[in-house]
């Protein structure tokens, strides 16, 4: 399959370089959270409306990466018992969510998106960190150049098929873990992610297409496209 193309976005705007270090927790929990409502609204919509396909562009994480988080993940479960955790092999950061998604809509974005040059993008974390009003345990993601420029390129690539990016700031971070009921004790948790594991950066090698399927059991992704990076 040809995965050769021309690069697609405009040049990066300086003054769109957050650093995640100053942004208020505010800012991030009032993100996760509306997210979240926002799944749960769509999740209850009639049975008679055929949404299509629930979709969303990521990045995928390293072997290294995900093993540690398992890790990580293990030491805090004892405290952490009204959480409902991610399985690692879907673990991943999200560059842009499209939602629903037609079968048009799908034969336009996925040329677009292999069109897209971009070179292979280092990814650090810095820390898990959790929300307790949002109901959220996630790892935080450094914010570099390098991948707002592959985010705003992925947005400016579907944009012409009718998904408008989001007015927000981009805050990349991977979900590990959604509240599922009343009983996770956040003020032990809190206590027990001050001793912050030490994660090994990786290079992405490409970023994936996901379909997402919502059941009462949480959220299952299957990978329905793969697009290489390292031709920018």
């Amino acid at each position: 399959m040809e995965r050769r193309g021309v690069e697609v976005g405009e040049h990066l705007d300086a003054a769109t370089l957050v650093d995640v270090g100053k942004v208020q927790r505010g800012q991030i929990e009032s993100f996760c959270s509306q997210r979240l409502s926002a799944s749960i609204h769509r999740g209850r919509q009639s049975a008679h409306y055929n949404p299509g396909m629930r979709l969303f562009v990521g990045i995928p994480l390293a072997e290294t990466t995900i093993d540690e988080l398992r890790a990580a993940s293990a030491r805090l479960r004892s405290s952490a018992g009204g959480l409902r955790w991610a399985p690692p092999e879907s673990l991943h950061i999200t560059l842009q969510f499209l939602g629903n998604t037609t079968q048009e809509q799908y034969a336009c974005i996925v040329p677009r998106l292999r069109a897209l040059a971009s070179p292979p993008v280092s990814i650090c974390l810095e820390a898990i960190d959790c929300f307790d009003r949002a109901g959220v345990l996630i790892a935080r993601v450094r914010l570099t150049p390098e991948l707002v420029l592959l985010q705003q390129r992925v947005t400016t690539a579907t944009q012409p098929c009718g998904f408008v990016p989001e007015a927000r700031p981009y805050h990349p971070h991977i979900t590990l873990a959604r509240n599922k009921s009343q009983r996770c004790d956040w003020r032990e948790l809190r206590a027990k992610i001050q001793h912050q594991p030490n994660f090994t950066r990786f290079a992405a090698s490409e970023f994936l297409l996901y379909e997402s399927f919502l059941s009462s059991a949480g959220s299952r992704y299957e990978v329905r496209e793969r697009f290489l990076l390292g031709q920018g």
